[in-house]
């Protein structure tokens, strides 16, 4: 895999095409090929107009946004794991998730609107996080124990006042909602939607990408990294306020999708080596990849949708647990 980065690329371009035509309603792959052509070449057409909003109204969209939010939870996981020199470290350990999760349920008990409910659960992501932020700050030092510690802290206050929320939620339609969303699914895709979250993933993603040989030395130690020349604590605000965005954008949008950005990182590892130059780059094809398929059997496997966060934590579960007694705990 080292000497194939072609792979890496082929793959995620590869299922977007095969999901464009997967599903309940069945495309021929050819009809798929001829729509996409007649978007940059455009004339006379022999399909269904159905079939031609299928595509690219409803599968492109929802393809494009599983690719993005797979891609960024699964790069801010690795970027985490890094910092805080931890395996077991994913995107919510800040408390990112608990903070949007219960932005979400407010928006949905004031009945709020979609794209009103992403905004909220994204603020209230990333003030969760300056929350956590503030409380680990020590003599103007972040503790990597401190910042652990304060995210305990923050996660358990949102989702105690995410439980409220569910506790006071109208049980025939609003606790229904709350509870749907939070299982995680890309139902509501659309080009609005896929427009927001774009440019939070795409800028957090560039920011860890341009800081990832900086990741090497840093999952060192500080004082390792310090003694080299390196801004630690400018480097963790980096890394925090990237995965921030790209963490708080991905909930707004599917709800919490759970094992990916602990999972993914360690399917990397096996692939490319734990340097997060191959790391970081690498973990952006295998998340949207990941992602993608796991979203085209959310959606065809049965006659009505599974949601994201049940098979994420299907498959992502086991594959821990099997990666922990082959390694016997020895990450590398």
């Amino acid at each position: 895999m080292k000497r194939s980065p072609a792979v890496l690329v082929a793959l995620p371009l590869g299922l977007l095409f095969a999901s464009l035509f997967v599903g309940r309603f069945q495309v021929a792959p050819v009809d798929v090929i001829h729509i996409l052509l007649a978007q940059l070449f455009p004339g006379a057409h022999d399909w269904p107009a159905p079939v031609e909003t299928i595509v690219l109204q409803i599968r492109l969209p929802r393809a494009l946004m599983a690719m993005c939010i797979g891609a960024g939870l699964s790069i801010s996981g690795a970027a985490y794991q890094g910092v805080f020199r931890n395996p077991l470290v994913s995107t919510d350990i800040l408390g990112v998730t608990a903070a949007s999760g219960f932005g979400a349920a407010l928006a949905i008990l004031l009945s709020r609107s979609a794209f009103e409910l992403q905004l909220i659960a994204f603020a209230f992501g990333l003030a969760g996080v300056a929350l956590t932020y503030l409380l680990a700050r020590v003599y103007q030092t972040t503790p990597v124990l401190m910042l652990v510690l304060s995210g305990v802290v923050v996660a358990a206050f949102f989702s105690a006042l995410l439980s409220g929320a569910k506790y006071v939620a109208d049980p025939e339609s609003k606790l229904p909602a709350i509870t749907y969303w939070l299982l995680g699914s890309l139902n509501g895709a659309s080009l609005r939607g896929l427009a927001t979250i774009v440019p939070p993933i795409v800028a957090g993603s560039v920011g860890l990408l341009l800081v990832r040989w900086r990741l090497n030395l840093l999952a060192m130690g500080d004082e390792e990294a310090r003694s080299l020349g390196v801004r630690t604590e400018w480097l963790k605000g980096i890394v925090i306020v990237c995965t921030t965005l790209i963490t708080a954008a991905a909930v707004s949008v599917c709800g919490i999708v759970g094992w990916v950005g602990l999972v993914i990182p360690h399917v990397g590892r096996m692939l490319v080596g734990p340097d997060h130059r191959l790391l970081l780059p690498a973990t952006l094809s295998i998340g949207a990849s990941y992602l993608l398929f796991i979203d085209d059997i959310a959606r065809s496997a049965t006659a009505g949708e599974i949601p994201l966060g049940i098979l994420t934590a299907l498959v992502g579960a086991p594959f821990f647990g099997y990666q922990l007694r082959k390694t016997h705990g020895t990450w590398q």
